[in-house]
């Protein structure tokens, strides 16, 4: 499928421009450096405001779906350093809808800069510490669906938006990336390149991996765990991945092989908490004017660096970082 038929099919489904014009794609003379190997960097950490990330652009599907269906409010939850969150209050006040947040753990007594700017946007901020030991331990579709019925006992009629915008809807936001990104590729004539990124909720790779095999694009991406949060993970990938192709009209199958998640090995000592080998990067990044936040953006890139160092990223070719945005908060 070539781009512009891509394009096309994803127009069929609501969409509420949030982001901007596309996000930057240029050299990383840092990962470069540390790789030895020419590199580039994704800049989706611009998209969208508070700061942006990219959650701007599943919210983007997420959204007008809830404004289609006559929503007043949108209900999700994640943890108290969570992106999406922070995104979802302040996407949802600019388009007029009432944000509710659910944090399963205790309010804490100073706010974190996500919580902060999600309160200032208005949002309702519910903190339940229920579940907070259940990490690595329950499905990711499990935990959305009893968060799910959670609102519904709390709030009544609202649209319900899965934990990192995890589902077949937010993950278009990524399909619509990797043309993007296909595009910027082939112009800076990378050729076959490995695409790696951070991976929370999954809902990015699965984006990614649907676009990129509809279009055929050389393109290989790796996704880096960054929390090791979930059961049963790739294949809550995978099966993202076909519903994604499946609404796209081009009914698609993932083998739990064929998911290129690196799971747990660089997680550090949990969700939330810095990898020791990744808090060089952060100052390094600094230095040159990028910031890499602890609990994604910073281990992804360490590992993909190390992956690459132990031989570990199957082409011989380009490196792309796909920065997708994040604030420099501990829990």
């Amino acid at each position: 499928m070539d781009a512009t038929t891509l394009l096309r099919a994803l127009a069929a489904h609501p969409r509420l421009a949030l982001g901007g014009t596309d996000s930057p794609f240029e050299p990383f003379p840092l990962l470069e450096e540390l790789s030895r190997r020419p590199a580039w960097i994704k800049r989706d950490d611009t998209l969208g405001p508070a700061p942006g990330g990219n959650k701007t652009r599943k919210l983007e599907y997420l959204l007008a779906e809830a404004r289609r269906r006559g929503a007043r409010r949108v209900a999700t939850f994640g943890a108290l350093t969570s992106n999406h969150t922070r995104l979802t209050a302040v996407l949802a006040r600019e388009v007029g809808l009432e944000a509710h947040l659910f944090f399963f753990d205790r309010r804490p007594a100073e706010f974190n800069s996500s919580l902060a700017i999600a309160a200032e946007a208005g949002a309702r901020l519910h903190f339940l510490p229920a579940f907070r030991n259940a990490r690595g331990r329950m499905r990711l579709e499990t935990s959305n669906r009893l968060t799910h019925a959670l609102c519904l006992a709390r709030l009544g009629r609202h649209y319900f938006i899965p934990a990192g915008g995890h589902g077949w809807r937010g993950a278009m936001g990524y399909v619509r990336a990797a043309v993007e990104i296909h595009r910027q590729a082939v112009a800076a004539r990378l050729g076959p390149a490995c695409l790696g990124l951070a991976v929370g909720t999954g809902g990015t790779l699965a984006g990614l991996m649907a676009g990129l095999r509809l279009l055929d694009s050389p393109l290989q991406p790796v996704g880096i765990d960054i929390g090791g949060l979930w059961r049963g993970f790739r294949r809550s990938i995978a099966t993202l991945a076909e519903e994604v192709c499946h609404h796209l009209g081009t009914p698609t199958s993932f083998a739990l092989e064929e998911v290129p998640l690196i799971e747990k090995r660089y997680v550090g000592p949990g969700y939330g908490e810095p990898l020791p080998e990744a808090a060089g990067l952060e100052a390094r990044a600094s230095a040159a004017g990028l910031s890499l936040d602890p609990v994604y953006t910073a281990k992804a890139l360490a590992g993909l660096v190390d992956l690459t160092r132990r031989g570990r990223v199957a082409s011989d070719g380009p490196l792309i970082f796909l920065h997708t945005g994040g604030t420099a908060t501990r829990s």
